[in-house]
């Protein structure tokens, strides 16, 4: 009989940018209800802390420390998840770069460069270094975290704004190609505004306290993969 405090239990879940933010408060969340999560970041002492604060909680983890824009990075990470793991249920993708908000004229080429790898080619990389995993599993799961700017430009974000279209695109074409195939779903989600070190940077006159925290969103993404969605699910968290 399945634990009602732990829905999620024999699942295994990965989460992109587990070490802070939105990715680390949905990892813990996801682990607290059971599943055994995968962590991926660049930064080992960072994931560390997370992992071992769901440890400390009861839960499971596995730390992956990788840059996922360096080359086979993917490629070389789903090939050692596979020899661990026959599939991954839930995919969260939390990982982003945001560039410095400029004018669309003065992007600088380097920064712009980082974010369609980051936020673009590192996500289709996921797409297909996990689509077997995923379609493997008895009701696989992919989130992907979106921001208002991808659907509505704004002026100086045109950048990530950009990046991030893109992403959208991706994850909705991948759905429409799996939808007949298998019982694998993706949903796209806008967090809003949250707590996070890229909302600071973004507004840096902001006072933290007035926009909600990560474990808001990381709250309806487990109760969204609870609860079940079908198709392609799009919605904003305020």
């Amino acid at each position: 009989m399945t634990d009602p405090a732990k829905p999620l239990a024999g699942q295994t879940a990965l989460v992109t940018g587990a070490s802070r933010g939105i990715g680390a408060a949905t990892a813990k969340a996801l682990a607290a209800s059971g599943a055994h999560v995968i962590l991926v970041a660049r930064k080992v002492k960072a994931l560390e802390a997370i992992e071992d604060a769901i440890h400390d909680a009861g839960g499971t983890s596995t730390i992956a420390p990788v840059d996922l824009t360096e080359p086979d990075a993917v490629t070389r990470l789903a090939a050692a998840i596979a020899g661990r793991w026959p599939t991954i249920d839930i995919m969260v993708l939390a990982a982003a770069y945001l560039p410095e908000l400029t004018p669309a004229s003065q992007m600088e080429p380097k920064q712009f460069n980082q974010a369609l790898l980051t936020n673009v080619v590192s996500t289709q990389a996921l797409i297909a270094g996990f689509d077997q995993m995923l379609r493997r599993a008895p009701a696989g799961r992919i989130i992907g975290l979106t921001s208002s700017v991808a659907a509505a430009p704004r002026p100086y974000w045109g950048a990530y704004g950009a990046t991030k279209a893109a992403f959208e695109n991706l994850l909705a074409t991948y759905a429409a190609e799996v939808e007949r195939l298998c019982p694998l779903r993706v949903a796209i989600v806008d967090p809003g505004a949250t707590r996070t070190e890229m909302r600071a940077r973004a507004y840096p006159g902001e006072d933290p306290e007035t926009v909600k925290p990560p474990e808001v969103v990381a709250d309806r993404l487990v109760a969204l993969l609870t609860q079940g969605f079908e198709g392609l699910h799009r919605e904003r968290i305020d």
